[in-house]
């Protein structure tokens, strides 16, 4: 049985991680939203991580959801819901660069709790999904578009070009994404630049 969102001590099932609390008191805007979507996912069994600054909700050491904070919403981000039914068609692309992820926006506690049973029947369907060992058909990365501002880079550098050969195909997605989903050429060429050590180095853009 699904608790009331009204109940919002942090009295939580799974197995909460005390690492994550500062997650919650620094985005106070929406502290009781976010609490209630913590709550969720760890009546499901989930256990809880912090990953990329956000609290992580993991089934064996697989990744399975991730609250985030944006400026006008925030959301539950599934990382594989490209394979969810979505019955009640509330999952969003966030780009239409994103391959395997969707997510749940929300505005407020309202729509939390108005949509409280359908995320928890979200989550649990992502649970089997990864118990299933089903993955994302992905694109490969010759499918992905190479922004101009980073051929004309890597024309000119042919050590950038090997660097990012070099690179597993996972990490030059990664890079190609981020690249390609800013708007400006100017942007796209800040990338590029404060990229390209990382990429001479070897590195992903979040490895550390």
């Amino acid at each position: 049985m699904v608790k009331s969102s009204s109940s919002m001590s942090d009295n939580l099932s799974g197995a909460a991680n005390a690492g994550v609390d500062w997650f919650f008191v620094k985005h106070d805007k929406w502290d009781k939203a976010l609490r209630t979507l913590r709550r969720i996912a760890l009546d499901c069994g989930l256990t809880e991580e912090l990953k990329w600054g956000c609290p992580c909700y993991r089934l064996n050491g697989s990744n399975v959801a991730l609250i985030h904070v944006f400026k006008e919403y925030f959301a539950l981000f599934f990382f594989k819901g490209a394979l969810l039914k979505d019955d009640h068609h509330v999952l969003i692309q966030q780009t239409k660069n994103v391959q395997a992820a969707r997510q749940i926006r929300f505005a407020n506690q309202p729509e939390v709790a108005k949509l409280e049973r359908v995320v928890k029947a979200y989550i649990l369907e992502a649970i089997d999904v990864e118990k299933s060992g089903v993955h994302v058909n992905l694109k490969k990365t010759a499918e992905f578009e190479t922004p101009s501002e980073f051929k004309t880079k890597i024309k000119e550098m042919p050590a950038l070009k090997k660097a990012f050969a070099a690179l597993t195909p996972g990490r030059q997605r990664g890079y190609l994404l981020h690249f390609s989903t800013a708007k400006l050429s100017k942007t796209r060429q800040d990338r590029v630049e404060k990229c390209m050590e990382r990429i001479l180095l070897g590195k992903g853009l979040d490895d550390l």
